[in-house]
């Protein structure tokens, strides 16, 4: 899924504890910026750590709703702007891609 300016990947499991020793986590997630648009890797790093905050303080209402349907979701962010955000765009866009995710796992 796009919300621009980012690209989202995610896999829905069925349960997240079939038949495992060692349950898996509920939810996981990952997050990128590319090399060839911000060489410096401070950049990059500002990108994917002001992500992780935002994914962080808006992934509540995902995890709720994975704990009721018995599921469990991988998820992957990846910046594909060409200028580094600010943290009200990152937050404003990482709400808006958590909100389809929802939606589309709760239909």
């Amino acid at each position: 899924m796009n919300v621009f300016p980012y690209r989202v990947y995610y896999i829905l499991n069925g349960s997240s504890h079939g038949g495992e020793t060692v349950p898996r986590p509920r939810l996981q997630a990952g997050f990128g910026a590319s090399k060839r648009n911000f060489k410096k890797a401070v950049h990059r790093n500002r990108i994917k750590r002001l992500t992780r905050e935002a994914y962080r303080l808006q992934k509540g209402m995902l995890e709720v709703l994975l704990e009721e349907r018995q599921r469990s979701l991988l998820l992957f962010f990846i910046y594909t702007g060409k200028e580094l955000p600010d943290h009200r765009l990152v937050s404003g866009k990482i709400a808006v891609a958590l909100e389809k995710i929802v939606k589309e796992i709760g239909s």
